[in-house]
């Protein structure tokens, strides 16, 4: 019985720890470094038929070169509408409108913008780490709930606390050199 708990205690910490790992990529997504990214437009929504809807949804989203997006837009008679939502985004960015292309130039970060875009990236990093600590605690938990209820020995607690904070440090790390990479994407010229 309790080897079946163990495996799902890791599996589930494994899933979720990995899950924290994910969302850090998606939020790095949307922090530009000054080159263009067709991720950069993700978290983008336009108000298209009644309803909000991924800008990804309403046009196809390209990188004609190193410091430009475009989005062709599919229909004419959203063409406004997307131009507001690059616009009301929060990235910083001022988009073009040509026909049914919407042109969108990513302007070369100040230092003191990249400076800000790494702060934020720091804290991202941060919320991060402590998700897969809480992941760590809520199983270092569950190992002495097992132990109490006599479901593992002792000596199976400390060999299993030992996988996980090993777990763990692999996704710290794992995060530790995200936050390296993007950092270094920001503060390249």
């Amino acid at each position: 019985m309790a080897d079946g708990d163990i495996k799902n205690l890791k599996s589930d910490a494994t899933r979720r720890m990995e899950g924290a790992v994910d969302v850090l990529h998606k939020e790095f997504s949307g922090l530009r470094t000054g080159r263009a990214s067709v991720s950069l437009l993700d978290p983008v929504t336009v108000n298209a038929y009644g309803a909000d809807m991924p800008l990804n949804q309403v046009g196809t989203v390209g990188v004609p070169e190193s410091r430009m997006l475009s989005v062709q837009v599919w229909d004419k008679g959203l063409v406004k509408s997307v131009e507001k939502a690059i616009i009301d985004s929060g990235l910083g960015l001022n988009p073009a409108v040509d026909g049914q292309m919407v042109r969108i130039p990513i302007p070369p970060l100040n230092e003191e913008r990249r400076t800000e875009l790494s702060k934020i990236a720091g804290k991202y990093t941060e919320e991060a780490r402590i998700a897969v600590r809480n992941v760590r605690r809520h199983g270092m938990d569950e190992l002495k709930k097992m132990e109490k209820d006599n479901h593992i020995s002792e000596d199976a607690h400390h060999q299993y606390s030992d996988e996980i904070q090993k777990l763990t440090d692999e996704f710290i790390k794992k995060i530790d050199d995200m936050l390296a990479q993007k950092e270094k994407d920001i503060m390249q010229v």
